[in-house]
């Protein structure tokens, strides 16, 4: 019963933004990709809004019922039927009656298996089309034949350009790259290689006068001009990635892109993303604990052994880095070889290593074969333990990086260090009251 009722009403909810979006025509842009999503459509959004009102999905509505709901702008309603048909008469209203409507919506759109991308977003008529990064083992990979299979699903999102809709694509990835043969569109590229268009450069850590680091910058070409970029507060090559396909659709609408990079200089980062919280007993922690998948978890990894040391006699500064790394889900055939491979970076990134979960086993075994010494190697069986732990065991000087997938809930263990515990629900992902009431 409760299928057949949420399957009516996404399909009137569907109906609806069919309907909407007819009705006040606003100009779509549509992301997809296996890494940076959410990131992404943040950047678009912060670049967009300095210039017109726009839209995006609220958290990562990016599903068959999450575009919808961004689209009428009302909120998820669980597992209360009365909210539900709350939203569908007020979806009814906005197409009835005349409402001010964004200009401009951005739409994070994700695929879990076959057919989602159809059921989700074939319906859209879209004016970009941004893919980020697929990488070798994607998340979601499980429910696939093979890793092109995937790659086709999330390509369906391309049918949905208009005829002058342009289709942005992350030129490092070479199967995102040869997407570009799918279409008649105008096509754009961004990265760090030859063939990107808006190419990122000398990209680096800044660090403040104490020598704590405090986020990223880097240069980006574009048309004939190179200009500095930074953002503050996070770290990671997949925030770069996020800014240069922003920077992209900036050079395509023709905006001034001196104000599309200042709006990305402390643009609202989404939860649990390569985000840099304080954490107790003076220590710093890098929140990546929204979701995790192999290519996700190693540029983590690699950021972490990026950030330099300090001189150990300093009173301020990095003097130990631990990483702290959850099962990664949905992996199939390849869970024990990715996560094999997780640990042997992590020994190569990390003075010292807490796995959490059944699967993260493989993690320890991969960094103990790799030589990291076991005295250095913790492992539990959930979040909430490892946090624990690492109440006693983290000090002054300490950098920790958090990661896993969504259902180790590795926000947990975050929030057990957390400095600013007051304000969790704004710092941590998952604190609504849905989240917060699973086990």
């Amino acid at each position: 019963m409760k299928t057949f009722f949420k399957k009516i009403i996404i399909y009137i909810l569907q109906v609806e933004s069919r309907l909407v979006i007819a009705k006040y025509k606003p100009k779509i842009i549509a992301i997809t990709g296996s890494v940076g999503k959410t990131s992404t459509k943040d950047a678009i959004y912060a670049v967009i809004s300095k210039v017109s009102h726009v839209r995006k999905s609220e958290k990562s509505y990016n599903s068959e019922v999450g575009l919808p709901l961004t689209i009428l702008g009302v909120s998820n309603g669980w597992n209360n039927p009365v909210l539900w048909i709350r939203n569908v008469l007020r979806g009814m209203w906005l197409y009835l009656s005349p409402h001010k409507y964004p200009k401009w919506l951005v739409l994070e759109v994700g695929v879990g298996k076959t057919g989602d991308m159809k059921r989700t977003a074939s319906w859209l008529k879209t004016d970009a089309v941004v893919i980020t990064t697929i990488g070798d083992t994607p998340a979601h990979i499980e429910f696939f034949n093979s890793r092109r299979h995937l790659i086709e699903e999330k390509s369906g999102l391309i049918k949905t350009l208009k005829k002058d809709g342009v289709l942005a694509l992350n030129a490092d990835d070479e199967s995102v790259l040869a997407l570009g043969e799918k279409t008649k569109n105008r096509v754009m590229t961004f990265g760090f290689g030859e063939k990107a268009e808006v190419r990122g450069s000398q990209l680096s850590i800044s660090y403040n006068e104490k020598n704590i680091p405090d986020g990223i910058i880097f240069r980006v070409d574009e048309g004939g001009a190179s200009l500095p970029v930074s953002v503050e507060g996070v770290f990671g090559k997949n925030h770069v990635y996020a800014a240069l396909a922003a920077l992209t659709l900036a050079s395509e609408l023709k905006l001034n892109m001196l104000s599309a990079i200042s709006a990305l200089k402390n643009y609202d980062v989404p939860p649990g993303r390569m985000r840099l919280l304080a954490g107790i007993n003076n220590a710093l922690i890098i929140d990546d604990t929204y979701n995790s998948s192999p290519f996700a978890c190693e540029s983590a990894l690699k950021t972490l052994g990026e950030i330099r040391y300090d001189d150990p006699s300093a009173s301020f500064g990095i003097k130990r880095k631990i990483a702290v790394l959850g099962d990664m889900l949905e992996l199939g055939k390849h869970t024990s070889d990715a996560h094999k491979n997780i640990g042997r970076i992590a020994r190569e990134n990390a003075d010292a290593l807490v796995v959490v979960g059944q699967r993260a086993q493989a993690i320890k075994e991969g960094a103990m074969e790799a030589g990291m010494d076991k005295e250095k190697v913790f492992e539990f069986v959930n979040s909430q333990k490892a946090g624990n732990f690492l109440k006693t065991f983290i000090r002054s000087g300490d950098l920790v990086l958090v990661k896993g997938s969504q259902t180790m809930r590795m926000e947990r263990a975050v929030e057990a260090i957390l400095a600013d515990r007051g304000n969790k629900e704004k710092l941590l992902v998952r604190q609504d009251s849905e989240w917060l009431a699973k086990e």
